[in-house]
């Protein structure tokens, strides 16, 4: 029986692409954790998880000190039992984002090193519901763009077969909302899928106020309108409109998933792996929204979670975010605006060992061994 022998740490900070601006803060900077855990027969997976700018050097101290240690000498294929392990070793004073960060990074070694010995990708080995899954962009919808931007970058997208585009929302009055929606709802006509997104930024009376100014363009949903923790708050909301209301990016918990799908607070269930705590709660959470009839749509990461999206039935988009591109040789296969679930076994995120040694920061990397 292979026994894990060494746990490689390092963080890279990767600079985004675009400026990237929402409704409550602005996306500057992308901490990336990068776990990659090898056992007694050689076999290598690796992992990682991300933050925007702020707890990264915490969750290397967690990873270091804590949680990694405790990997040493521990069967790899008993993924469940290192997961729950891991989260009560941290129970009583970390409990939350910082804790499910790292976790998520080695949970999703875990999952690429069990991939890579059954010679499956993971899509397959999770699932293996379709092989394909469709895409909306984000990356040109942030808060900042002006108008005529948003609209170019909307007809861009959808020229390139691309399912739908995110335009983020809460400009300080419902009106400037309007116009900006209005005005790219005019230019992709119909068929095409309007996202917003919110970051939390209303409280429920002006999120039932908008929500009723925007009903007439048909939004695909409304995303994260109100503070992650507001159930209640999600419930008035979503027995107010039509338009299907858009949570996940923000919970931590496999509990609070189901007490919003319990309540019918959302219609649309948005988890990332990298906040929840990996690859194991992630399934489980997309295994109980299709028990309530709800689609999973996940958050960012889009170089793993098109393997996850198209592991599961429910799995609809995955949104359009590239991030990885500075550490990664080959990238996400994309064909007719829809991204391919990759065809190598494991996570199939293709590492530039080379980049991420070099881009590594020398103060949080480090290996633990037995």
């Amino acid at each position: 029986m292979a026994r894990i022998e060494k746990v490689e740490l390092r963080m890279v900070d990767l600079v985004p692409k675009v400026k990237r601006t929402d409704a409550i803060q602005s996306f500057v900077s992308q901490e990336t954790p990068i776990v990659t855990i090898t056992d007694s027969d050689g076999a290598v997976g690796t992992g990682y998880s991300y933050t925007i700018g702020t707890g990264g050097s915490s969750v290397m101290r967690l990873l270091s000190d804590h949680l990694a240690p405790r990997l040493i000498g521990r069967d790899p294929d008993m993924i469940e039992a290192i997961w729950h392990d891991l989260e009560f070793a941290t129970h009583a004073t970390t409990i939350g984002a910082i804790t499910a960060i790292a976790i998520a990074a080695i949970d999703t070694a875990l999952w690429d090193l069990r991939a890579k010995k059954q010679n499956l990708p993971l899509w397959k080995l999770a699932g293996g519901a379709k092989d394909r899954c469709p895409l909306y962009t984000t990356e040109g919808g942030w808060l900042h763009i002006e108008t005529q931007a948003l609209v170019d970058d909307a007809l861009a997208a959808k020229s390139k077969g691309f399912r739908g585009s995110k335009v983020k929302i809460g400009r300080p009055h419902g009106s400037e909302d309007l116009v900006r929606l209005s005005a790219v709802r005019k230019a992709v006509g119909d068929s095409y899928e309007i996202m917003t997104d919110a970051n939390q930024g209303f409280s429920v009376d002006e999120a039932i106020r908008r929500a009723a100014r925007l009903r007439e363009l048909d939004l695909a949903w409304i995303e994260e309108p109100l503070p992650a923790d507001d159930i209640d708050g999600h419930v008035r909301l979503s027995n107010s409109t039509p338009t299907p209301i858009a949570i996940g990016e923000s919970l931590y918990s496999i509990r609070h998933f189901r007490e919003y799908m319990q309540k019918g607070a959302c219609s649309i269930v948005q988890v990332d792996v990298g906040r929840i705590g990996g690859i194991t709660p992630w399934l489980k959470i997309a295994h109980a929204a299709e028990a309530f009839d709800i689609p999973v749509c996940p958050h960012f990461l889009m170089e793993l979670h098109v393997s996850l999206t198209c592991a599961v039935q429910n799995g609809r988009y995955v949104e359009y975010i590239p991030q990885l591109d500075q550490l990664t040789g080959k990238r996400m296969r994309i064909e007719d605006g829809q991204a391919l679930a990759p065809d190598e076994p494991g996570i199939g995120i293709d590492w530039d060992w080379d980049a991420v040694k070099a881009m590594s920061i020398a103060e949080f990397t480090t290996a633990i061994t037995r």
